[in-house]
């Protein structure tokens, strides 16, 4: 039983929740599903509309097709039924002034061989943007994630946490206003993982990023979220949506809080309930 007082919202049924009212959807996924040609259903049909300047996370057991509507949505792959809508046009759109999207994946990928600055400023050379231009956007990347001292070393000089800053930089550095990361913490230790969540929800709120994020830990997506997306597997589905009506930005002491513990016990639950059988009465 929910005996959560106002202001939580907890949303049972299995159907999107409307976006944040006044704001214009980012990315509307539109009955889509996906089969891989190994006959695997990865996803059922999947209807989901993110909002302009909101922080959605999607979370669930292994194998529930979280990767996999990341990836769609980034247009790494498409669906086999259903489409998916950019600012309210097709892919095209992406890329356009005021619609740019950067990913971050599970590891760094960086190049060994180059310093800092030059991993960061890959992406503005491959769009030939002249140095004279990009160089003030690479310093302003390399700062926001807390490694202006860092610039001129090579990524084996850096520790793990700080490699992924790098890549976080590499991915603000094209200026996005869509953020889609791919459990970039997840090989991270407890502390460095939190470091980078402050760290992350301040650069979300100070860019008003729409991003999608990601992960299997549940205080992870509670620190982080204005809206957390359950997924359950068999096939991969929407199984229920948390609502985390909490100030922005998050503070630090939001862990300790009695409220932050009865969001994470809630979804803790949920997710217990989204790994079970479908037969067995798992689904909202």
């Amino acid at each position: 039983m929910n005996v959560l007082p106002p202001p939580y919202t907890f949303d049972d049924d299995t159907e999107p929740m409307a976006t944040s009212e006044g704001r214009p959807p980012v990315v509307e996924v539109l009955s889509a599903e996906k089969l891989f040609p190994n006959g695997t259903r990865g996803l059922a049909p999947i209807d989901l509309t993110i909002a302009d300047g909101e922080f959605l996370t999607l979370i669930g057991p292994s194998g529930c097709g979280k990767s996999t509507l990341l990836k769609l949505i980034a247009n790494l792959i498409e669906p086999t039924d259903g489409r998916l809508l950019w600012w309210r046009g097709d892919h095209r759109q992406v890329g356009q002034q005021g619609r740019r999207l950067a990913f971050v994946f599970q590891e760094p990928t960086l190049m060994p061989w180059a310093r800092v600055e030059a991993n960061v400023r890959l992406p503005l050379e491959l769009a030939d943007m002249p140095g004279v231009k990009a160089a003030p956007l690479v310093e302003d990347a390399i700062a926001r994630v807390g490694l202006s001292a860092f610039s001129q070393h090579y990524p084996r000089q850096l520790s793990g946490g700080m490699r992924m800053r790098v890549s976080i930089a590499r991915a603000l550095v094209t200026q996005p206003h869509l953020l889609l990361m791919d459990e970039p913490f997840g090989a991270l230790d407890e502390f460095t993982r939190n470091r980078l969540d402050d760290d992350l929800v301040r650069l979300w709120w100070e860019r008003k990023l729409t991003t999608v994020f990601v992960t299997h830990s549940i205080y992870e997506a509670v620190f982080l979220s204005t809206r957390i997306i359950v997924m359950a597997a068999g096939p991969g589905r929407i199984f229920r949506t948390m609502t985390i009506d909490e100030p922005q930005p998050r503070e630090v002491g939001f862990r300790d809080s009695p409220k932050f513990a009865a969001y994470c016990r809630e979804l803790s639950t949920w997710l217990a309930e989204a790994s079970l059988p479908r037969s067995g009465g798992g689904e909202a």
